[in-house]
């Protein structure tokens, strides 16, 4: 029996850091993989196999729609970044019926572990005590009131409540901690369930002790936790920022974090890497991450499992169910993503 093919483009991404040797294996079994290189695929080998190939792997794929009509057998394209491409005619997918597939559910766990534990050094002063030693100003046994607190029943919020924000919410619930969020795309059943309080920006701002922002990039968010948002944070509270930056009023965040009103743990930047002589090198409050909460050996390596299990399904006849699937309405919000009438039309038919 012939095997469906699969263009696999991995580009800057290793195999072994998407994938499992086994997962890998699976795939190998279950598609005949064509290129599977670590470099960019040549224009020409991708043409080669654009009528045949059944799943498009890449960590930045691009298909005009010329290249969509033509690839007759094209069931899904699966990005390998971790983020809807701008580089795919999505509403020429819909009209195929062809699945456009992100990978960013597969950095759920290292993403959120990074969080969590930014949050636990924080709120404990781990790091800052820590540099206290090196000179000798540490303070034995004292509870540092001002600055210091605990996650047992603390009041935590979302920006955004997707695949991060519940994996966080799912490794603190050791700790009992009163969830709310601000996410308009989120179901409030859908919420109730996950037992999150949907709410405003505002009131978020205003109860959060700690406040994670990790909802993804849009056209419409840039900017969303603006300098009125940051202002209402209350004393004491704490940023942690691990999705992007695109979406907080970064000078804001870094004039409230100077003048001591709150702290920050940030893995994102709105440059990269962060000048030498940026002044949040030189806060105590802030905890730095250099963009690499996802960057842990085999911190990637979900997202490999979940595409073998997408394309399992999509293969016995089921649709994708652990990718994130791209939908007309919330494309057209994607940052990036370059709109037209026939994706506005699509978009507004499924409202």
């Amino acid at each position: 029996m012939t095997k469906p093919i699969a263009v696999l483009d991995s580009q800057w991404r290793r195999h072994d850091e998407l994938f499992t040797s086994e997962d890998f294996a699976r795939l190998g079994e279950m598609c005949e993989l064509v290129w599977a290189k670590s470099d960019p695929i040549p224009a020409s080998v991708l043409a080669e196999n654009l009528g045949k190939m059944r799943f498009y792997l890449s960590a930045l794929p691009t298909l005009d729609a010329n290249q969509i009509a033509a690839a007759k057998n094209l069931q899904a394209v699966i990005e390998l970044y971790g983020a809807f491409p701008d580089t795919v005619d999505y509403a020429a997918c819909f009209e195929h019926k062809i699945e456009v597939l992100a990978t960013g559910p597969g950095m759920r766990g290292s993403v959120a572990e990074m969080a969590v534990a930014m949050a636990l050094s924080a709120g404990r002063g781990l790091v800052e005590e820590h540099e206290l030693f090196r000179t000798g100003g540490e303070h034995w046994l004292n509870d540092n009131p001002k600055t210091d607190f605990t996650m047992f029943g603390q009041s935590i919020g979302f920006v955004g409540f997707g695949q991060i924000a519940r994996e966080i919410s799912r490794l603190l619930a050791p700790f009992s901690p009163k969830i709310a969020a601000y996410d308009p795309w989120l179901d409030p059943a859908e919420a109730a369930k996950l037992g999150v309080k949907l709410a405003s920006l505002e009131e978020v701002a205003k109860t959060s002790r700690v406040f994670f922002v990790t909802a993804a990039p849009t056209k419409t968010n840039k900017g969303l936790v603006d300098a009125a948002t940051i202002a209402k944070l209350q004393p004491g509270a704490l940023v942690v920022l691990v999705s992007r930056a695109h979406l907080i009023d970064f000078d804001a965040l870094v004039a409230a974090a100077e003048a001591k009103r709150i702290k920050a743990a940030i893995d994102v930047f709105p440059v990269e890497p962060l000048a030498e002589n940026h002044i949040l090198r030189k806060l105590p409050n802030v905890i730095l991450s250099p963009h690499r909460a996802a960057a842990v050996t085999g911190g990637r390596q979900l997202m490999g499992k979940l595409i073998v299990a997408d394309i399992k399904r999509m293969l016995d006849g089921q649709p994708p169910a652990n990718l994130q699937r791209a939908r007309p309405e919330h494309v057209l919000d994607l940052a990036g993503v370059q709109h037209s009438k026939k994706l506005e039309s699509m978009a507004e038919e499924r409202e």
